[in-house]
């Protein structure tokens, strides 16, 4: 379902409007039963000089930013609001730098804002473990970094300082990846058994890490080394095609990311795969997911 700047513009014209929609997520509305007095369906009003809803019984306040991102921020809640639009609605990322143009802030404020809302990504992605009897979950692992110089001969991946990425997609579902510290089988069984259901059909690369997945499921391996990417309906090129989209966008929008925040950017595209068959659904979760815990940086 498309929405269009016009249609967000006219839903958010104003930061009153962006605060009601925060009492909206966190307390359920305007008329709603009071903390304080307890009065049923007590009617809050919009204080005039602070960002908060007093109620007309008693006069006790509430303040929707509490606990969000935007506690204490002196931007305004239309341009939080814009950003988040604008990180919805593209496919490739939005960098730093434009958001600083189409927000009017500076350079430190615009990367804040969306390093912000990346970690709201990654809180409103999470649901529930992946495949299940009869379905289908691919698995891989891909490297992302800068280009490694200077290095002499018989040094291989494991003194490189690339970051290891770690991904599982569903057939017509969902997808979720994250870095991980390395690709032994110590690391990347227990994430497999934790987000994957017993019984689902995985198909993975030949890595060795993946041996013992064949007693908690269908499990085949699909031998990159001797030419072969498919074999049935066995391939990995669902969840290989969401690397090759990921490293465009990070090679074309962000030029380069660092190991510390690549989580993040990770949460971002995927939360953006996950919910793109409605980008009014994207944006509205995404608001949503205010009610939610605050994820911390790791």
């Amino acid at each position: 379902m498309k929405y269009t700047a016009k249609d967000f513009h006219a839903e958010y014209p104003n930061d009153e409007r962006c605060l009601e929609r925060l009492m909206e997520v966190q307390h359920g509305g305007t008329e709603i039963t009071c903390p304080a007095c307890g009065v049923e369906n007590a009617k809050f009003h919009l204080m005039r000089k602070r960002k908060a809803y007093a109620c007309q019984e008693c006069g006790h306040h509430i303040y929707p930013c509490a606990g969000t991102i935007f506690h204490k921020s002196r931007t305004p809640l239309t341009k939080w609001f814009l950003a988040m639009y604008l990180m919805t609605s593209t496919r490739s990322g939005v960098a730093a730098k434009e958001l600083e143009r189409a927000l009017g802030v500076t350079y430190k404020c615009a990367w804040r804002m969306a390093h912000e809302l990346r970690k709201l990504m990654a809180s409103a992605d999470f649901a529930g473990p992946l495949g299940g009897p009869g379905k289908h979950v691919e698995a891989d692992e891909t490297w992302i970094g800068g280009k490694v110089r200077h290095r002499g001969k018989g040094q291989g991946k494991k003194r490189s300082p690339k970051t290891i990425v770690f991904g599982m997609a569903e057939r017509d579902g969902m997808v979720r990846v994250g870095p991980v510290p390395d690709d032994t089988k110590f690391t990347l069984e227990p994430i497999i058994l934790e987000n994957v259901k017993p019984g689902s059909v995985v198909t993975t690369d030949g890595h060795l890490s993946y041996g013992d997945l064949r007693l908690t499921y269908q499990h085949t391996a699909i031998n990159h080394a001797q030419g072969e990417y498919a074999r049935g309906t066995h391939h990995t090129n669902t969840i290989e095609g969401h690397w090759s989209h990921f490293k465009r966008a990070i090679k074309g929008t962000h030029v380069h990311i660092s190991g510390k925040h690549l989580w993040k950017y990770a949460a971002e595209f995927s939360y953006r795969r996950n919910f793109r068959a409605s980008h009014v659904g994207m944006f509205n979760r995404l608001v949503s997911a205010f009610a939610l815990p605050r994820l911390a940086d790791a």
